[in-house]
């Protein structure tokens, strides 16, 4: 089957998976403040046992690479030749899916990756089609950029298993294929890279509660949107924590990212439990709205768990909150172009491309402050030594 009908498949089985409500899309949002207690009792079926164990066994591998250029580095790495895509004499035209820029991380992280397009004269063509976060529309730019002559194309999904199949029509027109960030159902890439996980980001937050709250502590989970196989990693480690302790679990709500929502949430819980003692988020955007709803109530912040933009990093420090920020950091945007660039040099990369994932605590929280930084600036950008900073993330 050529890639053009493997593809038109792929568009008709989205819209038949979206048309149907699949299990990766919400049917409706759960109610704030709705009965949603405690962790399910069967885990997650994004949750492995053994890649669990496998990455936060990472968490403490010495990486290899250079030790100023965490976006270089490589833990455990199993190396692939790529000698049948060498391509000499430079000219290369990259290509890129994007799944969306439609937060923050994604915003830092894309202005990030065009940062590292300008540091090499040999890419003479950048093209960038946007998804919107929408499925079917990404499955229709990856199929666009499969005829666009690309000397390698970069992939970031949207989700896993909607995108899979998209995935592998593109591996098979020819040009090299790099995934990055979020993962697919396929090995065909000839590399994925991404931080060491979701396990290792959810378990450090859940890990860092069970330190910090008693027994019997109330802790509420918030979480962003299902579906998408790192947010959905983290959930499934925090749970597999939070079921092993003696913390009670009084909610897990969805926030769909959206601030006032996250408020909203949190508002309706301070009133319904009278305490809240913990708060885990699988993703920190959203986490000075979680903050400000216990100060707007005039109740203690509890123990936090957010992330590393700078608004939360200087309310953390300005506060003197208790919390910690683990972190799934921007810096891995520059890899994929350096990837793409170290396989049409025919060099050896890794299959799957791990890289070391920073966890910022009370002991270090100050050396990521960057107070000359907008808000929602993520300190883990691996940016401040490239040309014209901090111009561009502004």
């Amino acid at each position: 089957m050529t890639i053009t009908r493997k593809l038109a498949a792929a568009v008709a089985a989205a819209a038949l998976v979206l048309a149907g409500c699949s299990s990766e899309l919400p049917a409706e949002d759960p109610p704030a403040g709705g009965d949603t207690s405690a962790p399910d009792a069967t885990q997650s079926e994004f949750f492995d046992q053994a890649e669990y164990e496998r990455q936060l066994g990472f968490r403490d591998a010495q990486p290899l690479g250079p030790a100023d250029k965490p976006w270089e580095q490589m833990i455990q790495p199993e190396m692939v030749d790529t000698t049948q895509y060498k391509k000499a004499g430079g000219n290369y035209h990259l290509c890129f899916s994007n799944a969306a820029v439609n937060n923050p991380w994604r915003q830092v992280g894309f202005t990030t990756m065009q940062e590292e397009v300008k540091l090499h004269p040999e890419i003479t063509k950048f093209t960038v089609l946007d998804a919107e976060a929408k499925d079917d529309k990404q499955i229709s730019d990856i199929q666009s950029l499969a005829g666009q002559n690309c000397d390698a194309i970069i992939i970031s999904p949207n989700t896993t298993a909607t995108l899979t199949p998209a995935v592998e029509a593109a591996c098979e027109a020819g040009a090299p294929v790099i995934v990055f960030d979020r993962g697919v159902n396929t090995d065909c890439p000839v590399t994925f890279i991404h931080p060491i996980g979701g396990f290792a980001f959810g378990a450090n937050g859940a890990e860092f509660l069970t330190e910090e709250v008693d027994a019997g502590g109330k802790i509420l989970a918030l979480r962003i949107l299902p579906g998408v196989d790192v947010l959905e990693q983290r959930w499934a480690a925090a749970n597999e924590i939070f079921s092993e302790s003696d913390l009670d679990i009084v909610g897990v709500e969805f926030t769909d990212g959206d601030a006032a929502k996250t408020k909203s949430i949190v508002a309706d819980y301070i009133q319904r439990e009278g305490q809240i003692d913990g708060v885990w988020m699988d993703a920190g955007a959203t986490a000075v709205a979680a903050v400000e709803a216990f100060q707007d109530n005039g109740v203690e912040v509890p123990a936090f768990v957010g992330e590393d933009q700078q608004d939360f990093l200087r309310m953390w420090v300005d506060e003197g909150l208790t919390a910690v920020a683990p972190t799934y950091p921007t810096y891995q945007w520059r890899t994929p172009v350096i990837a793409a660039l170290k396989i049409l040099n025919g060099e050896e990369v890794p299959s799957e491309w791990v890289l070391p994932q920073p966890v910022v605590t009370q002991s270090d929280v100050d050396q990521y402050v960057a107070e000359d930084m907008p808000p929602l600036h993520y300190a883990m950008c691996g940016c401040e030594d490239m040309p014209g900073y901090p111009e561009p993330w502004k």
